[in-house]
């Protein structure tokens, strides 16, 4: 073969096998993770109510943190997303932090710094809770929350205010102003029952600049039923333990110008002696019925304005005879005292046979309103059927614009809370 055409031949081979390669697709690069979240590093004056989330594309993430000077705000996976479980405390720095690993296989990392708005405690306001942390109350004790400044976003609170019952029972809360709600099931409590309240409305938006102050769960237990029964007419009071009866006591009752009222009082204290002073219940010392009596022993509160369960020992001739006091109701000394050590906080006592009505909002009045009539004091139309979980909101990114989800509410035997409702 000649020389040259061997050289020839030889180059097109090469040349063939090196552009053999050049008939395979091009394999696409794999895109590296991408991060986004609903705050943006040194952003600062972020609204309290935010719930911060992160999430991720092109890749899961692998480790998350959100924390601040008090520790760390546990985060909750959403679908893609992860949400904090708290909302965020006022003037407080905090940091975000995420890892992850892109399609590419390499890592990357998410950080975030920033600052929420500053809240004087005249934009705060703070729920009181009754009954105590671990007290046992009776089966008539309402549950009263109690805020220092008025509550105008009555639905978004109460969509984050949850009783958890160890018995299903049926109940809603009812607001009576915009500082005071109160929550009782449709009957008595079953006794024996534990209640658990969580009212999650740290920096919840109250409505007109202000938010919510400080989380509060609250654990308290139902004793046994116990219930007293008072007939003015015939000046008894008969005592129920678990629906049987278990004493019956004679007893005297306002007289024709100081009538008891009728109607369903619950103890709301109890006193192993007290000074009575009828200057307290509007009674002027010159007054022929005016009274001031120390000492006076075993006396339950009913009203604000004081009617009392008390030993009256000064009308033991009148008792289960005649109505001859200014309203309370008075027995014995041993009667009191017995009466005094089966009843507490809580045990529903009530009263027929008078022609004097309970004012409403003159004592713990709860059980004189109506079923039907006290749902409408709540302020949700429908009772509630879900625990408020905050859903990844769609349109979260890294602009930092906080994306409330939609909300939920919870029924009277919800499960625990994870996650708070938006704001």
């Amino acid at each position: 073969m000649n020389p040259r055409v061997a050289v020839v031949a030889c180059l097109a081979a090469v040349l063939l096998a090196g552009c053999g390669d050049l008939t395979k697709p091009l394999m696409p690069k794999k895109p590296a993770i991408e991060f986004s979240s609903n705050v943006t590093d040194q952003q600062a004056d972020v609204p309290v109510d935010t719930i911060v989330e992160a999430s991720a594309t092109h890749g899961d993430i692998a480790t998350i943190e959100l924390e601040w000077s008090k520790g760390s705000v546990p985060l909750k996976k959403q679908g893609r997303a992860w949400m904090a479980t708290e909302r965020l405390e006022p003037g407080t720095k905090y940091h975000l932090t995420a890892t992850g690993t892109g399609e590419d296989g390499k890592s990357g990392t998410l950080e975030r710094s920033f600052t929420t708005q500053a809240l004087a405690l005249s934009e705060q306001t703070y729920p009181s809770v009754s009954p105590l942390a671990g007290e046992t109350v009776g089966v008539g004790m309402p549950v009263i929350v109690r805020f220092d400044l008025p509550v105008k976003n009555k639905e978004l609170f109460e969509k984050n205010m949850l009783v958890e019952t160890s018995t299903p029972i049926e109940g809603r809360w009812a607001w009576f102003s915009d500082t005071s709600v109160h929550f009782r099931p449709k009957e008595y409590w079953p006794a024996d029952t534990e209640v658990t309240i969580k009212l999650m409305l740290n920096s919840l938006p109250a409505g007109s600049g202000i938010y919510g102050q400080q989380d509060q769960v609250v654990k308290f237990r139902i004793g046994q039923k116990m219930v007293a029964y008072v007939d003015v007419n015939t000046h008894q009071l008969t005592v129920k333990a678990d629906d049987e009866v278990i004493r019956t006591i004679p007893v005297s009752t306002g007289d024709a110008k100081h009538q008891t009222r009728n109607g369903t009082k619950i103890i709301m204290e109890k006193l192993t002696k007290v000074d009575m002073d009828a200057a307290t219940t509007g009674v002027d010392s010159e007054d022929p019925g005016y009274y001031d009596i120390e000492d006076v022993k075993w006396a339950m509160r009913l009203t604000f304005s004081g009617e009392f369960l008390h030993a009256a020992p000064w009308s033991v001739a009148s008792q289960g005879r005649a109505n001859v006091s200014h309203g309370c109701t008075g027995m014995s000394t041993e009667n009191a005292g017995w009466l005094f050590g089966q009843m507490k906080k809580g045990d529903p006592v009530e009263y027929t046979g008078s022609p004097r009505q309970m004012e409403p909002g003159n004592g713990w009045t709860d059980w004189n309103v109506p079923w039907d009539e006290w749902v409408t004091k709540s302020a949700l139309k429908e009772v509630p059927t879900a625990s408020p979980t905050p859903s990844p909101s769609a349109s979260a990114s890294a602009s930092g614009s906080p994306a409330p989800a939609p909300s939920a509410s919870a029924p009277a035997t919800s499960s625990a809370l994870s996650v708070p409702n938006p704001g």
